[in-house]
């Protein structure tokens, strides 16, 4: 595509990381953090994670403040989460997760209250560090924050909070093989405790090390965990004997005591109790507000739907349980060298080609379509053997990859290069021409103008008179793909430092 496209949608790629991001660490030990890694380095790996965590309407950074009924407008609200092997993460392209399923649910909760059918209100979920969650929430970088966080004094001073979603939480010591031995909480004077300074374990922490002085007792060592890690990750590092021992919430401190062998989980050494868990937003959002706390009555922890997902992901996880052995991870690691390689051929990001295939197809090469598509592209015979394209065999996976990206590029080079519009939208109408052919989306752009609306933007705009025209098929397929890429981009870059700072 165009040479001069926007760096922000062109990150260097140097991980196998592929979209299969739920292996992270798991089901082994992973590494002491390493110190090898120069400070200047870490601050431009930190820079471009910033930039891109404070993300927001599909990749542009913008600070926005409104509340419900601005949100409407816009057509989009924006929900902060925390990638997490039990609260958002993704299986092979399909993104899951506690946070992630209340969010749709509230997606179509809210769409039904507002009698949208096409034309939808979308969530777009936003992964970023748990130390930017509240923070960017406040700012404005962000609408809602859907990530297990407990309401505490402290965090009701930066936002509002919703009704609790879960109560009675309490937080917990967990151990490993090389954790001293503890038989009370006094026993915790003079340890180290890994803990995220963002987290309301350190509170707690810092609570009961003032009891500990006023006692006389030396005080917990309280050593900051960096904001990328999350529970999993430091109780995943306890069970290989790299720390000490942790502080985490007692459901998540259970639920992992089933998948890793090595992990106590004491139950009587509780630093904090009867603690609720909330979404958060914004103070003065009374409309939103509204709709989140009437959502959450109804899909909370001890609802039908609260219930249902809690046992899923809590009991029944099966994503993480195979996660090295998914069917999915497998697909995925068996092309994704085809994906960088076609993408650097035709100057796709490898991660927009491949939420693309994951929209098309879930990454499947057996697909095929009622009209004749095949594999993970979904690409017509007819369309391989356009001279503009010209690749046989597209049964084969690679040449199937090769074909879909070469006709990605081919509608990009002729239809939208040279129009006077940014080069996300190109991209975006890139993505609606394969979906409904280029033809359609030309005279779509005229009738978006008949509407007066911009037809050299598609979100809120031609996707307008897409929906009006076409249904949602179009409307809802560039929608996802911009949303998987979004939520892809912005966990490679989180991934790349995790595995800079646990990698050997």
């Amino acid at each position: 595509m165009n040479r001069s496209q926007d760096q922000r949608y062109r990150r260097p790629i140097s991980l196998a990381w592929g979209l299969a991001l739920i292996s992270l660490l798991a089901c082994s030990g992973p590494p002491e953090v390493s110190g090898t890694q120069s400070e200047s380095a870490q601050a431009s790996d930190e820079e471009q994670l910033k930039l891109a965590s404070i993300s927001t309407e599909f990749g542009r950074i913008e600070e926005w403040t409104g509340d419900l009924d601005g949100m409407v407008e816009r057509g989009h609200i924006r929900a902060l989460v925390a990638y997490s092997k039990t609260f958002y993460f993704l299986d092979g392209g399909t993104q899951r997760g506690i946070s992630y399923e209340g969010l749709v649910e509230f997606e179509k909760y809210l769409n039904e209250r507002l009698g949208r059918r096409t034309l939808k209100v979308h969530v777009l979920i936003i992964p970023v560090h748990r130390d930017e969650l509240l923070p960017a929430l406040a700012k404005g970088l962000g609408d809602i924050a859907a990530a297990n966080l407990t309401i505490t004094p402290e965090r009701q001073q930066i936002v509002d909070f919703s009704v609790p979603v879960g109560s009675g939480v309490t937080e917990v010591v967990v151990t490993g093989p090389s954790s001293p031995t503890l038989t009370n909480i006094d026993d915790l004077s003079g340890q180290s405790v890994h803990v995220r300074r963002s987290s309301s374990y350190w509170e707690s922490l810092e609570r009961v090390n003032g009891e500990f002085q006023d006692r006389g007792l030396q005080p917990i060592e309280l050593v900051p965990a960096a904001e990328y890690l999350e529970d999993e990750d430091l109780l995943e590092m306890v069970n290989a004997g790299l720390l000490p021992l942790v502080v985490v919430d007692s459901h998540k401190a259970d639920f992992w005591a089933g998948v890793l062998d090595e992990i106590v989980v004491h139950h009587d050494l509780t630093i904090r109790e009867g603690a609720e868990i909330g979404w958060a937003f914004r103070k003065n959002s009374p409309q939103l507000a509204e709709e989140v706390n009437g959502f959450v009555r109804g899909h909370k922890q001890g609802t039908l739907f609260g219930n249902v997902i809690l046992k899923r992901y809590l009991q029944d996880n099966p994503w993480v349980r195979n996660s090295l052995a998914g069917t999915d991870r497998a697909r995925f690691d068996a092309m994704v060298h085809h994906f960088e390689e076609y993408g650097n051929r035709y100057d796709i990001d490898y991660l927009m080609l491949a939420a693309l295939a994951y929209q098309e197809s879930g990454l499947d090469q057996s697909k095929r379509s009622r009209q004749g598509a095949v594999g993970v592209m979904q690409v017509l015979p007819s369309t391989a053997a356009d001279p503009n394209v010209n690749i046989s065999n597209i049964e084969q996976l690679e040449n199937n990859i090769h074909a879909g990206a070469k006709y990605l590029h081919f509608l990009h080079e002729r239809y939208f290069a040279d129009e006077a519009m940014d080069e996300f939208n190109r991209l975006m109408f890139t993505f609606a021409s394969y979906n409904a052919g280029p033809a359609r989306i030309r005279r779509l752009r005229a009738e978006a103008v008949e509407m007066n609306l911009d037809s050299t933007v598609w979100f809120g705009n031609v996707e307008v008179a897409a929906a009006r025209r076409i249904g949602r098929e179009t409307v809802q397929y560039v929608s996802n793909i911009a949303k998987y890429y979004v939520a892809y981009r912005l966990i490679e870059a989180q991934q790349k430092l995790k595995e800079t700072a646990v990698g050997s």
